[in-house]
């Protein structure tokens, strides 16, 4: 269980968007739970509102990912499909990678080792 007493110390959510090759790459550095799963999901949003229908969420750099922060991916998945596109995700970190596998959603993500590999498949 956590909980937060003081001020929200899990509002520290980098996201960052460059392009390649047709691809948006968002890095999500940080914690994604249920303070910071807003401005995670407004920023796919944003992404796909903007023409970007192929989006690479980098997680190398999550600390932590709840059902929340899921729950955004999920969104943003049915987003882009609706849109004949894509979300991939980048992802080594056998502690998150757990989170997919328990869940299922490894055969719902396409989840890489690297950007260049996801960008290559």
């Amino acid at each position: 269980m956590r909980v937060a007493l003081e001020e929200e110390p899990s509002m520290d959510l980098g996201l960052d968007v460059t392009e390649r090759e047709g691809w948006a790459i968002l890095a999500v550095r940080g914690e994604v739970d249920v303070y910071t799963a807003p401005r995670f999901r407004e920023r796919l949003i944003e992404l796909v509102s903007q023409g970007h229908h192929r989006i690479l969420v980098d997680l190398e750099g999550v600390d932590f990912l709840d059902s929340t922060g899921l729950g955004v991916l999920v969104g943003g998945l049915k987003r882009v499909r609706s849109h004949d596109g894509e979300l991939a995700l980048v992802c080594t970190q056998r502690r998150i990678l757990k989170v997919f596998e328990i869940t299922g959603l490894t055969k719902v993500f396409s989840i890489h080792e690297t950007v260049d590999d996801a960008l290559a498949a």
